[in-house]
C-alpha cells in the first residue's frame, strides 16, 4: 500500500484536473452550439454551470498553493478556473445597462418588416418575426444614436452600397426594386443566427436607409443588435462618403 505524504490529499490533484476540465467545457460550450452538437439552451447551461465549477475549484487550488500544497497543474487549474469564471462574469457586467430587448430596429415607428426570411426557416423555439412596440421605449433610452441614415444618392446606387457593407452575412434576398435585402448575421463564437434586413426608401435629395437587427433566440441580446447596426451604418456612410468624393 502507498503511503501518502503528510499534508497531501489525493484529492487535490483529482480537483485540479476537474477545474481544467470546467474551464474547458466553458470554452467547448460556444463551438457545440456553433456546430450543431447542443441546442442553445444546453450549451448557455452549460456554459454557466462548468464557469461556476471552475470558479470552485479554482478558490479551492489557490488555497491548497496558499497552504503550498499542489504543483504545477494546480497552478495551472487556478488559472484556467480564474479566468474561465470571469467569462460569464465580464459578461454579465456588459449586460447590467442593456434592457432585455431583442430587436433593434432604425425605425421603431414602422420598422423594416421580413419578408424572404419567414417562420419556416427558424426553429420551432425561435422568436416571433413581428415587431414588439414595447421595445421601442426601451430602445430609445439605450441606444439613441440608432436612427435612420439619409443619403445624397439615388436608390440604385444606394443600395450597391448598402449590399456591400453587408459583409460576413448571409444574404437571403437582396431586390433592387423593392429596396430590399434580408440577411442572416452570425454571432462570433456562439454562432447564434440573428436576422437582419434592410429597407431604402426614396426621400427628396437622396435616399433613406433603415436597418433592423432581430435576435432568433433570447430575451435580451447583450447589445449585440445594436452593436451590428452602428457598425453597419459607420460602414455604410464610409463608402457613401467616399463615393461622394
Amino acid at each position: 500500500m502507498t503511503a501518502t505524504r503528510p499534508g497531501h490529499s489525493p484529492l487535490g490533484p483529482r480537483i485540479a484536473r476537474a477545474t481544467l476540465a470546467a474551464a474547458l467545457l466553458v470554452l467547448l460550450a460556444g463551438p457545440m452550439l456553433n456546430f450543431g452538437l447542443v441546442p442553445w439552451q444546453a450549451a448557455l447551461g452549460l456554459f454557466a454551470g462548468a464557469a461556476v465549477l471552475a470558479g470552485i475549484g479554482a478558490l479551492i487550488c489557490l488555497w491548497r498553493l496558499i497552504r503550498r500544497h499542489g504543483g504545477v497543474v494546480t497552478v495551472i487549474a487556478a488559472a484556467a478556473g480564474i479566468a474561465a469564471a470571469t467569462i460569464p462574469m465580464a459578461m454579465v457586467m456588459m449586460a447590467a445597462d442593456k434592457p432585455a430587448i431583442n430587436d433593434i430596429s432604425t425605425d421603431t415607428a414602422n420598422p423594416p418588416e421580413f419578408v424572404a426570411l419567414t417562420a419556416d426557416m427558424h426553429g420551432h423555439d425561435a422568436n416571433p418575426a413581428t415587431y414588439n412596440p414595447a421595445f421601442a421605449p426601451a430602445q430609445l433610452r439605450a441606444y439613441p444614436q440608432i436612427r435612420p441614415l439619409d443619403v445624397p444618392l439615388p436608390r440604385e446606387k444606394a443600395f450597391r452600397l448598402a449590399l456591400a457593407a453587408c459583409m460576413n452575412w448571409e444574404i437571403v434576398a437582396a431586390d433592387a426594386n423593392e429596396g430590399r435585402i434580408e440577411a442572416v448575421a452570425r454571432v462570433p463564437w456562439w454562432g447564434f443566427r440573428d436576422d437582419v434586413v434592410v429597407r431604402l426608401t426614396e426621400i427628396a435629395g437622396g435616399t433613406r436607409i433603415d436597418i433592423r437587427s432581430k435576435s432568433r433566440v433570447g430575451e435580451g441580446d447583450l447589445g449585440v443588435n445594436a452593436r451590428r447596426i452602428s457598425t453597419w451604418l459607420d460602414r455604410l456612410a464610409a463608402s457613401v462618403s467616399k463615393a461622394g468624393t
